[in-house]
């Protein structure tokens, strides 16, 4: 058994974690509510842009959607990965990386695949493995719609330039605070639309000006919503996943604490019985 010196230093030590993990718990609580309300304000919006450039697109010619639309032979394929700049978040990262592994490897295993990473952490294992060509982990200092609108028309621009046949996303989606679902959406080309005849549904509208023109403008910023609300999501999740986490290293704490405590009384109160033991047998001997 460790002597009691150990067992205090071992429990101080303990409570200092304790208050760090506590601490770091409360600010990822109070930055979550703020994520939190930023995403679930903006996912109405984006679905209801999208809503309208599908209907607007299903009532024109399949090549609605331009140079963004183009579909081709895939040969390069560019994955834009959100992870975030720190760790202490759980599984948030990781599951990420997983994530892309599995699609490099099964997916895409005959194709060239590159890496645009978004996030220290993603670029960090990431680049271990596969070839990341860029990383913007600067955008989490000031994450704003113009900052993200410039990442998504340099994606654009590769993608119309001919550099990448195929443009995905990669991020984690936020569920709750304790769930985490991670994502993979196509950015670019864009989807052909499946199914469903929009053109009964604006069949009453007047459109100023023409469909394609209104088309024409919403698909840039359909495109910059998408990788905006994706950052969002992640940025949303990364601070739930670490309250989750800090909670539970919190928890894991106290009750280590707990364990080393009762340790300590009952080595304490077997010195005590030593000591109390020595004395009587000191006292037996002088009186024998």
């Amino acid at each position: 058994m460790a002597n009691l010196k150990e067992i205090r230093n071992r429990i101080t030590s303990i409570k200092s974690t304790m208050q760090i993990t506590s601490a770091m718990k409360m600010v990822s609580a109070a930055k979550l509510k703020k994520a939190q309300d930023a995403i679930i304000a903006m996912r109405p919006y984006s679905s209801k842009l999208t809503e309208l450039l599908q209907n607007l697109s299903a009532t024109l010619e399949s090549d609605a959607g331009g140079a963004y639309s183009t579909q081709r032979e895939v040969s390069k394929v560019l994955l834009v990965v959100v992870t975030s700049n720190r760790g202490l978040c759980g599984g948030f990262n990781s599951s990420i990386t997983k994530t892309v592994n599995k699609i490099i490897t099964e997916k895409y295993s005959d194709k060239n695949v590159e890496i645009f990473a978004i996030g220290k952490k993603g670029e960090d294992v990431l680049s271990k493995t596969c070839s990341v060509v860029a990383s913007r982990n600067d955008l989490y200092d000031e994450l704003t719609f113009d900052n993200v609108s410039a990442i998504a028309e340099k994606l654009m621009n590769l993608y119309t330039e001919g550099t990448y046949d195929k443009i995905e996303l990669v991020y984690n989606q936020f569920k709750n605070a304790a769930t985490q679902l991670p994502q993979v959406e196509q950015f670019l080309p864009i989807k052909p639309i499946e199914g469903g005849d929009a053109a009964a549904v604006n069949s009453d509208y007047i459109f100023e000006p023409s469909k394609e023109e209104i088309v024409e403008a919403l698909i840039p910023k359909s495109l910059k919503t998408q990788l905006y609300k994706a950052v969002r999501d992640s940025f949303a999740s990364e601070h739930g996943a670490r309250m989750t986490a800090m909670h539970k290293a919190t928890d894991n704490a106290k009750d280590l604490r707990d364990e080393l405590l009762l340790t300590y009384n009952k080595a304490r109160q077997a010195a005590i019985t030593n000591e109390i033991l020595e004395i009587v047998g000191g006292a037996e001997a002088l009186n024998n």
